[in-house]
């Protein structure tokens, strides 16, 4: 029987509302918020028992990846200032971009590799990802490993 962890990354939005609460009582436990964990668990609303249960299985996405060298896939089309545009973002979010790695464009469009030191970013991962995203000439943006 294989007993090592296995980790998916999960919409938050289809999570049971359980693992959404000990989310919550984790940070309010990290922020100083309230004192003890039963403090917290009283506060989002469930059992100490529950919290307990799922406490150290529950992790925010950013508080994974914070600190991490991230490396992100973008398929950019080839138009003038595209990459000059992604870089401008990562430079905005305070990421420190270790490689850049860029393929032939075709079909008009680009795929490319940014590999990033992530720890003094002042914005979070799906910050990152939107903005990326939501730039004109930015097929898809996403992470690839990390």
């Amino acid at each position: 029987m294989n007993t090592s962890s296995r980790y998916y990354l999960v919409a938050a939005e289809v999570l049971p509302e359980i693992f959404l609460k000990v989310a919550e009582a984790n940070r309010l436990l990290r922020a100083g918020e309230v004192a003890t964990a039963g403090d917290a668990a009283k506060a989002v609303g469930i059992s100490r028992s529950a919290y307990y249960k799922y406490r150290d299985a529950i992790q925010p996405f950013t508080d994974m990846t914070t600190g991490h060298i991230i490396t992100f896939y973008a398929l950019l089309k080839n138009r003038s200032g595209v990459l000059s545009n992604v870089l401008s973002v990562f430079a905005r979010s305070g990421a420190n971009i270790l490689t850049i790695n860029q393929s032939i464009p075709t079909d008009g469009c680009a795929a490319v590799t940014i590999a990033a030191e992530t720890s003094g970013m002042s914005c979070s991962l799906e910050s990152l990802l939107s903005a990326v995203n939501a730039l004109d000439g930015a097929v898809r943006f996403e992470i690839l490993a990390g």
